[in-house]
């Protein structure tokens, strides 16, 4: 059965960065677009940033842009975040979601997978 399993999560200071992982496991890997979404106290979700299947293209929302990068390595089966220059707005549970496509359309939130959510805070 299809799984996402995220680690990597926790407080952290302004300014400072944080590296986020997906590990996933029942399908092939290297067939479906992978995104990373977040969802912050009170509000919708916002998708963060997306990369295809091939792992050579990357979109990322503007809110982050500059500062996170998505990342993947078909052959571990793993997706990564690399968040830095956090701010107090990151603060969010992040989610990894698998897309039933290869390639990313920005701003899509309507996932099929998703991992379990992990809290990611930014305080002082």
């Amino acid at each position: 059965q299809v799984q996402l399993v995220e680690s990597g999560g926790g407080v952290v200071r302004p300014g400072h960065s944080l590296m986020r992982s997906c590990a996933a496991s029942g399908f092939t890997f290297s067939r479906h677009a992978r995104h990373w979404v977040r969802q912050a106290p009170g509000k919708g979700l916002e998708w963060v940033s997306g990369i295809n299947s091939g792992g050579d293209s990357t979109n990322a929302a503007d809110s982050v842009k500059g500062r996170f990068s998505i990342s993947r390595d078909n052959a571990k089966n793993t997706l990564y975040l690399q968040m830095t220059s956090l701010k107090p707005e990151d603060t969010a549970v992040y989610y990894c979601a698998r897309d039933s496509v290869k390639w990313v359309v920005p701003g899509k939130t309507d996932f099929g997978k998703w991992g379990q959510g992990t809290q990611v805070t930014v305080s002082s």
